[in-house]
């Protein structure tokens, strides 16, 4: 009776989760539009995901966010921002985590959600992980947001990894652009979103959710044969942060 009606309140919750998704989404429908209508606008649209969808959704969850920063990002400049992967609420961790606007690359299938997906592919660098020629328009698409000085997003996991597994292995490409385009590279660490709110749906809680922005990685100097010790190093300092943590 007791595991029924925790059972119950978790849906409940879940629930929830979904409509403080959708509901700033209807509300400011025609400035999304509106701001979504051109990249020039972009910056305008991250303030309002920002500020009006991420936050909201965090707090109306229950989840208390904490970071500790051990280097701070300069506003105006661009950077590369990675971290573990492991729940939906890592989108609205990461807008929340940066001021600077910033663009997602992520998976195309996420266009198909209803209304999110949306604004989502109008926004976002999207990728079809089995097309080479996607693979490739992603650089091309990136070297556009970074002239217009924004930063990008990759969760370089490529993918929500199995829950017995801590932190995936990583895929390279966040790390040869990130050379390509001499911008620092800064590894993330999201302690607790897959206790919290993870994709095993009868699970999660509200509470804290602690976030480590690294020390950043330089790309000064560094070829594009360099990716692969950049990605273990990057990996290595995330995996070493979780299992501080105790996030298992």
């Amino acid at each position: 009776m007791i595991t029924f009606l925790k059972n119950i309140a978790i849906l409940i919750w879940r629930v929830w989760f979904y409509l403080l998704v959708l509901l700033p989404i209807l509300i400011f429908f025609p400035l999304l539009l509106l701001f979504t209508a051109s990249e020039k606008l972009y910056p305008q649209f991250f303030w309002i995901a920002r500020n009006f969808w991420a936050r909201p959704i965090l707090f109306g969850m229950g989840f208390i966010t904490k970071f500790k920063k051990e280097e701070e990002i300069i506003k105006g400049k661009s950077y590369m921002l990675i971290a573990n992967h492991t729940s939906m609420t890592d989108i609205m961790l990461m807008l929340v985590a940066s001021k600077n606007p910033f663009v997602f690359v992520g998976k195309k299938e996420l266009s198909k959600i209803p209304i999110f997906g949306f604004f989502y592919k109008r926004t976002c660098i999207l990728v079809d992980r089995g097309s080479a020629r996607s693979r490739k328009a992603v650089y091309d698409s990136a070297q556009k947001r970074l002239n217009q000085g924004m930063s990008i997003c990759i969760f370089p996991e490529g993918r929500v990894p199995e829950e017995d597994i801590l932190l995936d292995e990583f895929k390279d490409g966040a790390f040869r652009l990130a050379i390509e385009h001499q911008i620092p590279i800064v590894p993330m660490t999201f302690a607790d979103n897959k206790k919290r709110f993870s994709y095993t749906f009868f699970s999660g809680s509200p509470g804290r959710m602690r976030v480590t922005i690294h020390k950043f990685l330089s790309t000064a100097g560094k070829e594009v044969a360099d990716k692969k010790e950049l990605s273990k190093t990057a990996r290595d300092i995330i995996l070493k942060e979780l299992e501080a943590y105790g996030a298992f």
